[in-house]
Parts: C-alpha cells; sequence; structure tokens
C-alpha cells in the first residue's frame, strides 16, 4: 500500500522475544529515511489501535543508556501491545528529538556543564523539539487504522498526530521510574516540555474531548 506521501518498501514476519511482529519499512515524501512501523495483530479497519510513536534512540535502545528513558519504553511498548493481542509501534528516525546523533551527542557533553535538554538544544542552534509527526500519521493512515489509544507522555504528539487526521481517542501513561542519571533530564521533560510524568498524570486512560489535548494541556 502507499499514498501520495508514504510509501510501504516492504515487510517481513519477525519473531521477538514479547511475540509474533509484522516489521514494515516505510519511506517518506522521496527522502533518504527509513522509518518502521512493528504491527502485532490484525490493525486494518480497526479502532482503538493502541499504538507507540517511538522516535530513534541509538544510545538508550540499542546501549542501554541510562541518560534518557526511551529503552525501557520501547520494551515496555512492545510488551504491552502483545499482551493486548493488537498494536502498532512506529520507529521514525528522528534521533535526539530530530536533531541528529552527532548534535546530540555535542547536547550531553553541554549538559554535564550544567545545562539542561532544552538549553543544550537551544545553545546548539536548534529548536527544543524538532520532531515532525506527519510521517507518523501517514504511515497509521497507510494501516489502515481508523482510531488509536497513543502510549505517551507527550501531549505535543498528540495535538500533531490530531492536526494530521489521526483520531486520538485516549492517552495511555507510559512513565519510566528514573535512576540517578536520568531524573534530572525527566524533570526538564515534565517542567519544560510539559510532559506528563507526574503521579496525578499517570491514570490508565485519558479521554480526549471536544479536540482539546488529554488534561486539557498544551504543548
Amino acid at each position: 500500500m502507499s499514498n501520495d506521501k508514504v510509501q510501504q518498501r516492504s515487510c517481513a514476519r519477525i519473531p521477538t522475544s514479547y511475540g509474533l511482529f509484522r516489521l514494515c519499512l516505510y519511506t517518506f515524501e522521496d527522502k533518504p529515511i527509513d522509518h518502521l512501523a512493528m504491527v502485532y495483530g490484525k490493525v486494518d479497519s480497526s479502532d482503538d489501535v493502541l499504538v507507540r510513536v517511538h522516535s530513534e534512540c541509538f544510545t538508550g535502545d540499542v546501549m542501554g543508556s541510562q541518560r534518557c528513558d526511551c529503552g525501557p519504553q520501547l520494551a515496555r511498548s512492545l510488551a504491552i501491545i502483545a499482551k493486548s493481542g493488537q498494536g502498532i509501534v512506529l520507529y521514525l528516525r528522528q534521533e535526539g528529538r530530530g536533531i541528529g546523533l552527532l548534535d546530540k551527542l555535542r547536547a550531553y557533553n553541554l549538559q554535564d556543564e550544567g545545562y539542561d535538554t532544552v538549553d543544550a538544544n537551544l545553545l546548539l542552534g536548534h529548536e527544543p523539539d524538532e520532531r515532525d509527526y506527519r510521517v507518523a500519521a501517514a504511515i497509521l493512515k497507510d494501516l489502515g487504522v481508523r482510531t488509536i489509544r497513543l502510549l505517551t507522555n507527550n501531549p505535543d504528539k498528540i495535538e500533531q498526530l490530531q492536526a494530521n487526521g489521526i483520531a486520538v481517542r485516549a492517552r495511555v501513561p507510559l512513565v519510566i521510574p528514573a535512576t540517578t542519571e536520568n531524573a534530572s533530564y525527566l524533570q526538564t521533560k515534565s517542567t519544560r516540555l510539559n510532559h506528563l510524568l507526574k503521579p496525578e498524570d499517570s491514570q490508565d486512560a485519558i479521554e480526549p474531548k471536544d479536540g482539546a489535548s488529554p488534561n486539557g494541556r498544551g504543548a
């Protein structure tokens, strides 16, 4: 399947420790970047599909870095979706909230000098978050998903998906316990990037009303 913006190049059966997934590779707007969809069960023409939109994090996902919560979030998402019997993990190639691995490492060095993750990005000439979720919306449409429940703590992700035609029926929190290495980073995500990481935010599901973001919080 494909549309005018996204093209599904190939899919293959991927047995994992969580269960049997189907891995599909996509390209978007003729850009030389591969995005991935890990699909569990039948999702075509389905409502309220459990979805995790996960941005690439080489340091956390592959190397097990504890500077962020990305690796545990990815693992937990795969486990939750497999247990539910249906769902999708979109793996978007947007390293370092869109700034790339090179500047992400440079940002880490600035963080070690005392800057937080937002100010480090700004000092390198970037926005605090440069991710673009149009590709996620396009892939979900290509997979035939009608409405979703989104595994996320990020209200901006919900707003961007809704703005691109994806009906987010509920937010499912994905809060990972802090470590000594990432506690400050998680605090910055909460206070400066509006991520919902406080205990009162961690309900099982929060329904958006009248097109607003869950919890009434904006980006």
